[in-house]
């Protein structure tokens, strides 16, 4: 493996992507090291210090820190990502965006432009709702142009983050905003390590709930692996087809079904979806009813860990049906003299391929929240605190580094290098396939 990274290296177009991508991620985190005027950043610490985890943390992790420091990206990819969320559903509900994105590439690069539009608009609007959330609580108090100095900083540092997103997507390895999503999570990791380790020496944790929590790691790594590398591969057969003098056709393939087609979606849904009743009756936490509600909603609680858990799977099965078309590849493999062995062309064929999703995205479903759930295992069972373990964290950083190092091994193999996974594809190929 090691050796196919030295490969890489003598290749001077790959070289120039690997140290390009390089050099924008740490640009990126020292941006998340420049604090936004006007922000007492000690009590913006104290404040996530004391916030137990939760809807701050869960926020503060895909920034990389940057949002506990209110940096100057502490917004990161959120604004961008929202925006693309909406654009996709729009494509789905209206023809006329998803003729536009599917006839030509011009209205690809329309969609493109809105996205980036929509993206400045939601940085502008969570700009200022989080400026005027830190005047609320005095960890900012400047007058009115201070305020237009803060929310024009960081709307400036989130159109900054997204500029940089599309330059590495074009001159780096991997998708860009992936990429600085997955810079802000690994990022972390040694102050965790940091942490765990003043815990362990102050007696507050012992040496085996540490290496429970290891054991528990590295299963939930090899999870993340196999549920975004695993797949049902359905059998398809092309009938031979005589056009002049030479047949087409006769040769077998499959149609790979992704078990976990929905990626992290579900997750991020689910948890933005059950944010909303823990924050509305914080407003009425001074009466017995608002408390009632605020306590039931709140992360970690046995109602709000079912809801979590409903909601994962209902958006699993939502957002693969938005995506997934059995219909399209049934009316595709009927056009050209395909069929699946036992299985009618057509809508039968369909009905067939829907039948088989609908099984693997329940597994996968369940697979995903058990995987979403580890945290507040990690944290009320086995007292591990401060350290968002799981979940999506785990599904990003495995997913983005399995695709950079396909990339990276697709550019070795098209110059007849030997891939990064050479030696491992082997062994692994069973337990993927599912």
């Amino acid at each position: 493996m090691f050796g196919s990274f030295g490969d890489a290296f003598r290749l001077p177009d790959l070289k120039r992507r690997i140290l390009f991508t390089v050099a924008v991620l740490f640009i990126f985190r020292l941006g998340a090291h420049i604090p936004t005027p006007g922000i007492d950043t000690r009590a913006m610490a104290e404040l996530f210090k004391n916030s137990g985890g939760g809807v701050l943390d869960f926020l503060n992790i895909f920034s990389g820190g940057a949002l506990s420091r209110f940096s100057i990206f502490s917004l990161g990819v959120a604004p961008y990502i929202n925006s693309s969320i909406v654009m996709q559903l729009l494509v789905v509900i209206f023809p006329y965006l998803e003729k536009m994105q599917k006839d030509n590439e011009e209205g690809r690069k329309k969609i493109i432009q809105w996205t980036r539009y929509g993206a400045i608009l939601f940085a502008v609007v969570q700009a200022v709702g989080m400026t005027t959330w830190l005047g609320s609580l005095g960890i900012f108090s400047g007058a009115f142009f201070d305020a237009v100095v803060v929310v024009t900083t960081i709307t400036a540092g989130s159109i900054a983050v997204m500029w940089l997103g599309e330059e590495l997507s074009d001159h780096g390895i991997g998708n860009g905003i992936s990429l600085l999503i997955f810079a802000g999570i690994v990022a972390r990791i040694p102050g965790a390590i940091g942490q765990a380790w003043t815990l362990l020496l102050a007696g507050e944790m012992n040496i085996l709930v540490i290496l429970i929590a290891l054991i528990l790691m590295v299963a939930v790594v090899a999870g993340c692996i196999v549920l975004q590398e695993g797949q049902r591969r359905l059998p398809v057969q092309y009938a031979k087809r005589v056009v002049g003098n030479k047949i087409y056709g006769g040769q077998s393939t499959f149609i790979p079904l992704k078990v976990n087609q929905s990626g992290v979606i579900p997750i991020i849904f689910s948890s933005s979806l059950l944010i909303f009743p823990y924050t509305i009756a914080g407003f009425f936490s001074e009466n017995r009813v608002g408390r009632f509600f605020q306590n039931l909603f709140a992360a970690g609680s046995w109602f709000y860990t079912i809801c979590y858990i409903l909601l994962i799977i209902f958006f699993s099965y939502f957002y693969t049906a938005v995506v997934f078309n059995p219909n399209e590849i049934a009316n595709n493999m009927k056009k050209y003299g395909g069929f699946i062995l036992g299985i009618r062309p057509g809508q039968p064929t369909a009905d067939y391929i829907t039948r088989v999703m609908e099984r693997i995205t329940l597994g996968g479903a369940v697979f995903l929240a058990v995987i979403a759930l580890i945290p507040n295992f990690m944290s009320s069972v086995m007292g591990v605190r401060g350290f968002y373990f799981g979940g999506t964290a785990v599904l990003i950083v495995v997913g983005v580094a399995l695709d950079t190092v396909h990339q990276v091994e697709a550019q070795l193999l098209m110059r007849h290098y030997d891939g990064i996974l050479k030696k491992s594809k082997g062994k692994a190929g069973s337990l993927l396939r599912m």
